[in-house]
């Protein structure tokens, strides 16, 4: 089979160098173009990429060549080496060896898997993930500015991250926000809204435990005030080493507007702060809908 391998060499820990990735891909019996994501023009790879496409890169990189493949039934295989990787979890894919997820391919199934589309003030952007407005995006954007994230290693990067949301979470405050899923009415005071099409958001945070990016619905989770308390716990689990997720509200739909105030955003690993969105009138909705089947993942 021909692969084209999509790498970013700067993930994670950089535990694997690309030669070993293309020893692996080769005995396992396959034809592959290696295209390091560090060059520019990086994605004419994909023009013409073969049967499917390898991405060995975090989150953030699975997500930038998914969006390049939207509609063109090329299945994806991610070689998950990130520091969170959200989406390979969702997949069941993270806890795997790579030579045996690479090793997999030629039996592994094709499952389907959606996309979003969010409107704004600022234009139209697509995402994989999820999209945040509060207390999340604004501790996101705090974790990029901050100098020491740089010096840590995967792992440590994530503790410092939910050390993070915990001390934010104290004092974030909530703001009135005009909420209609599929027509239906959820305005009230929040600290953060996720718009989830997988499990997971961040550090490995399962705001969404059920969520299936193949389903076509969006799973809303819609955080007040009142569920500081939950967050805090949950987030002191995982900071003990265990992953139970916190019992919050999920609604599941189509469709999502939202209209308010001023809030820190997130689309995706893409960050905005409110400062950037003020020029911007609060009367523009924020509008999101799914957009199913958009994309082929290869699972094992």
């Amino acid at each position: 089979m021909q692969v084209t391998l999509i790498h970013n060499p700067g993930s994670g820990d950089e535990e694997i160098s690309s030669e070993q990735l293309l020893t692996l891909i080769r005995n396992a019996g396959h034809d592959v173009v290696y295209q390091s994501t560090r060059e520019d023009n990086w994605d004419t790879a994909l023009k013409n990429p073969g049967d499917w496409v390898a991405v060995a890169g975090g989150d953030g990189t699975v997500g930038k060549v998914a969006k390049r493949l939207v509609s063109r039934s090329i299945p994806i295989a991610v070689l998950p080496l990130g520091t969170a990787n959200n989406i390979a979890k969702t997949l069941k894919l993270a806890d795997t060896p790579l030579d045996r997820l690479i090793n997999s391919w030629t039996t592994a199934r094709t499952i389907p898997f959606d996309g979003a589309i969010v409107s704004g003030a600022w234009g139209t952007t697509y995402y994989i993930e999820s999209f945040g407005i509060g207390l999340f995006a604004n501790t996101m954007l705090k974790a990029a500015k901050s100098d020491a994230m740089e010096q840590y290693s995967a792992q440590e990067e994530i503790v410092a991250a939910l050390q993070m949301l915990q001390e934010n979470l104290q004092n974030y405050p909530a703001k009135g926000l005009d909420i209609r899923l599929d027509g239906q009415g959820f305005s009230g005071e929040y600290i953060g809204v996720e718009v989830m099409n997988i499990a997971s958001v961040g550090s490995n945070l399962y705001l969404a435990p059920n969520a299936n990016p193949g389903d076509g619905l969006l799973d809303v989770v819609l955080l007040t005030k009142d569920d500081r308390h939950k967050l805090d716990e949950y987030l002191s689990r995982r900071l003990a080493g265990k992953q139970q997720p916190p019992p919050l509200t999920i609604h599941r739909g189509k469709q999502i507007q939202i209209q308010g105030e001023a809030f820190d955003i997130h689309i995706d690993d893409e960050m905005r702060s409110s400062s950037d969105l003020s020029a911007f009138a609060t009367s523009a909705v924020i509008d999101i809908k799914i957009d199913p089947h958009v994309l082929t993942f290869l699972v094992a």
